[in-house]
């Protein structure tokens, strides 16, 4: 069962369906129509910039205008970059939304707050650190590759003209990290002492063995033989010519410049403007108003919370407390993989155990595919335990799962039920595949990437996934409760690290007492908090909202409250700020109340 999409009325305060809202558009005064359109045409404006200015990104969508090149990193073209934002905050907000419809007016509020989220973080110089361990541009160049289509001869010749450009984009990004050392913006010396290992892995392999030259291996048969002998000889001669050199110089450069001037603590707060700088990753990444102190103690209450469920479990099976029950299943061999292709298969499971049920839940439905791969090996390491890679809205390209299978013999299979839910379906597959084909959006909003919102709504098709009658073993019960454990951790962690000044030797010791984590898990877990301050905050976070906006809509509505409309509901708007999500559900509460939409 669907709703009808609502829209908040901002002006009068009242609430309509969405077929009203269309036809109030068809009957506003010309100087409001006139406003719309210039509205529309700039949005237009500004995503075509997007598009231009980030080359993988258009790939990535399936629009393969700027296919043969890379995004500009140098200083001298972000700083270009900040003026073209300014300007276009300058026109948007000058536009006067009096009298739109309510879409229009909330496209106009949503793209003005991301312009004004963007200048700020690049004022805050965020953009000086481009090498971490987890999200480095030397990754980031590599792994992108899986990405890339290669169904035909051009489609080939963009990648080669991409790999011989490759050294002039790692060239940019030496420039700007340079800017960021003279700055003060530099990353702790331990985590760039792992990004000089990752990009040696990266540009050791050559020719055929380099990462670079998977597309080489599955030639499609729309690329004529003679073509593929030619293209093959030029991209392995620019994979050794041109990336390996390119990659040789950056790891000259990290490991003789750059990581010895590294900061020694791990928190954010340790740099220029520490403390604001991680205020504004704590509102940018949650989208809420709540201090670090606030969120630290919201961690610790659910952290008791989750670990009072898990005990009773731990009780169930003979051990009085959480530390010996996890000791017993870090020594089970049933609890760890017995093969790299075994932890693929589980994932493979459990996705399509759960694909048959989606409709009694959902009336939106994805329609692009999904497929489980491995994590890289130059990635295995710092690699989170899985990570979902979007499809394009066309479909051409299905959605990925990437699983991390390295050192398989110490991993933990228990949350891998939980995981797949939550990487795949119900969770981000189902959100964003289905956001990049609502079809009243404009493309920035189908693309929208709000973190709280993307990883609180995957962190609650977890818990979903329990009321569906899923996780019927009860130690993949468990390994839910785990997951959800380390999603209430992250609250407690990174607020430590980077607003109460914990070391890491704090976090791993907080780590290891309250997670049913494995040791290789904690380690980069801890390692991806220190990288990337405030984003593991945003799944809690988006989880309870997600969860109180459901309570408070079952409450008001009684009987004709339904789970299909309120899940259509929240995942018919794509992603959004929380207290836009909040309004658009109110929304929804008060038109079903009226009579004007459906439960």
């Amino acid at each position: 069962m669907t709703s009808l999409p609502l829209v908040v009325c901002m002006a009068a305060g009242t609430v309509a369906p969405a077929n009203a809202g269309r036809a109030a558009a068809s009957t506003v005064v010309p100087d409001a129509a006139v406003r719309a359109a210039a509205l529309n045409a700039l949005l237009d404006e500004q995503w075509q910039h997007t598009l231009a200015n980030a080359p993988e990104f258009a790939t990535m969508l399936g629009d393969l205008r700027y296919n043969d090149r890379w995004s500009d990193l140098s200083p001298e073209h972000l700083a270009a970059e900040r003026g073209v934002n300014a300007d276009f905050l300058a026109r948007f907000e000058a536009i006067d939304s009096s009298g739109f419809a309510d879409a229009d007016r909330l496209n106009r509020e949503l793209m003005v707050r991301q312009l004004r989220d963007s200048l700020e973080a690049c004022d805050l110089k965020l953009n000086q650190m481009p090498f971490d361990q987890l999200n480095g541009v030397h990754l980031a160049l590599a792994g992108f590759v899986s990405s890339i289509p290669f169904n035909n001869t051009r489609e080939y010749a963009d990648y080669l003209a991409r790999l011989e450009a490759l050294p002039r984009a790692l060239d940019g990004a030496i420039a700007l990290a340079r800017q960021g050392m003279a700055n003060g913006m530099m990353p702790p010396q331990y985590l760039l002492e792992k990004v000089a290992v990752q990009i040696d892995s990266v540009g050791a392999p050559a020719a055929i063995d380099s990462v670079f030259a998977e597309p080489l291996k599955h030639f499609p048969d729309a690329v004529p033989a003679a073509n593929q002998a030619r293209l093959k000889a030029a991209i392995l001669a620019a994979i050794d010519d041109d990336v390996r050199p390119a990659y040789h110089k950056l790891g000259r450069f990290v490991s003789q410049e750059y990581a010895p001037h590294g900061r020694s603590d791990p928190g954010v707060w340790a740099l220029p403007n520490g403390e604001t700088i991680y205020r504004f990753l704590v509102r940018q990444q949650t989208t809420s108003d709540q201090t670090p102190a606030e969120i630290h103690a919201l961690g610790l209450a659910e952290v008791a919370r989750i670990e009072g469920e898990m005990l009773k479990i731990a009780n169930a099976r003979g051990c009085d407390d959480l530390a010996s029950f996890r000791a017993a299943l870090a020594r089970d061999p049933a609890t760890h993989a017995a093969s790299r292709e075994a932890i693929l298969e589980r994932y493979r499971g459990y996705l399509a155990g759960m694909q048959p049920k989606l409709p009694q839940l959902f009336g939106l439905l994805p329609e692009t595919d999904l497929t489980v791969q491995p994590v890289e090996p130059f990635r295995e390491k710092a690699a989170a335990g899985a990570e979902y890679h979007s499809g394009t809205p066309d479909g051409s390209r299905p959605g990925m799962i990437f699983v991390n299978t390295g050192d398989y013999a110490h991993r933990s299979v228990l949350a891998a039920e939980s995981t797949a839910y939550h990487e795949g379906i119900p969770g981000h597959h189902l959100q964003i595949a289905i956001a990049q084909t609502l079809p009243r959006l404009p493309p920035f909003r189908q693309q929208g990437l709000y973190n709280a919102y993307v990883e609180g709504w995957a962190l609650y098709a977890e818990r979903l996934a329990h009321e569906m009658g899923f996780y019927q073993d009860p130690l993949s019960y468990y390994g839910h409760l785990a997951d959800e454990l380390l999603r209430a951790g992250r609250l407690v962690l990174d607020t430590g690290v980077h607003d109460k000044h914990w070391t890491r030797e704090d976090m791993v010791a907080y780590f290891r007492a309250h997670s049913s984590e494995d040791e290789p898990s904690i380690q980069a877990e801890t390692d991806r908090y220190i990288a990337w301050p405030g984003q593991a905050l945003g799944y809690k976070m988006g989880q309870l909202k997600i969860l109180e906006l459901r309570a408070r809509a079952k409450r008001e509505l009684g009987d004709r409250f339904d789970i299909c409309a309120f899940h259509d509901e929240v995942l018919g708007g794509g992603a959004l700020p929380l207290d836009v999500l909040e309004r658009r559900v109110e929304a929804w509460i008060a038109a079903v109340k009226a009579g004007a939409g459906a439960a």
